[in-house]
């Protein structure tokens, strides 16, 4: 039993007052399948979030979005999903196209996400599976699939609430808090925690840090080490560093490094996770870390 009462349970011991977390997709900016990232994994960032009473939420439509749907399609008839997007770069859509209940008339999607500019969701995703980049139209997916857009604010679903953020990355991004069973879980892929160059208001890191504040569960993006971010500065990513302070910061109990690098093999981030871990312990900073691990899966027991 960890910090708060996070356990990853048996999957027996599951519950309708329990709360699951699995990640289908870790890495960041392009898949990178083989060798040496077979252990975190090579499929752009997709999070599912399943809840005791079946209800399943879906974040970011990366490459891993489609091993998701294939799950889904062998597990269920009809199925009724939603899906947050934090912004709309290939690495967090790419996997939409690849979607198999996409192409079932049995199901209904709603996807959610802020709206770019003057271009609304359904644009995007359309323009996305135009006929220069790929071969169906999107106007022969079967499935029924609606639109809302939510830039900043709240989201009030069947036993769960969502929020959003905007955060520092290029284009319009935001990070979800999740609530549910009384658990909470931040999942942030895309954020450049240093930076003060983007269009956010001045009191951002105090009003981010509070969108933090009360987590679980922290999942926040650490794509660098210090010297390749002195490299990449205004990329719109945080370091390992970055990213551990910000979790005691905010008192975290548990954090998991996302979004990694896809140059970054498997034994290079397992040297990187044991040198923050030492480094936390040494500051006594007492919560428990870990990189983001493709099939993982967390979960929690609810609490009032």
């Amino acid at each position: 039993m960890t910090e708060k009462g996070v356990a990853a349970l048996p999957a027996e011991a599951k519950s309708e007052s329990s709360l699951t977390v699995r990640f289908w997709g870790t890495r960041g900016s392009i898949p990178s399948p083989g060798p040496d990232t077979s252990r975190f994994g090579g499929n752009t960032s997709c999070l599912e979030v399943r809840l005791g009473n079946g209800k399943r939420i879906i974040f970011d439509a990366g490459s891993g979005m489609r091993p998701l749907g294939n799950s889904i399609v062998t597990s269920e008839e009809r199925l009724e999903e939603i899906v947050f997007l934090t912004h709309f770069h290939w690495d967090h859509i790419q996997g939409f196209p690849f979607f198999a209940p996409l192409y079932r008339k049995s199901t209904t999607l709603r996807i959610v996400g802020p709206m770019q500019q003057t271009i609304d969701i359904r644009s995007l995703f359309a323009g996305q599976m135009g006929p220069v980049y790929f071969p169906i139209p999107f106007t022969a997916l079967s499935a029924h699939i609606g639109f809302q857009h939510l830039n900043e604010g709240t989201w009030e679903g069947d036993g769960y609430r969502v929020s959003a953020m905007r955060v520092r990355h290029p284009s319009f991004t935001v990070g979800y808090r999740i609530e549910a069973a009384g658990r909470v879980v931040t999942y942030v892929p895309d954020n450049e925690l240093a930076s003060t160059s983007y269009d956010v208001e001045g009191d951002w890191e105090q009003r981010f840090h509070e969108f933090v504040r009360g987590s679980d569960v922290l999942i926040h993006d650490a794509m660098y080490t210090q010297p390749e971010y002195e490299q990449r500065e205004g990329w719109g990513h945080s370091t390992f560093e970055q990213t551990l302070q910000l979790a005691a910061r905010t008192e975290v109990p548990r954090l998991f490094f996302f979004h990694h690098s896809p140059e970054r093999t498997d034994a290079e981030l397992t040297a990187i996770l044991e040198t923050m871990r030492a480094r936390a312990q040494s500051a006594g900073y007492g919560l428990r870390i870990d990189a983001a691990d493709e099939g993982e899966e967390l979960v929690m027991e609810a609490v009032p």
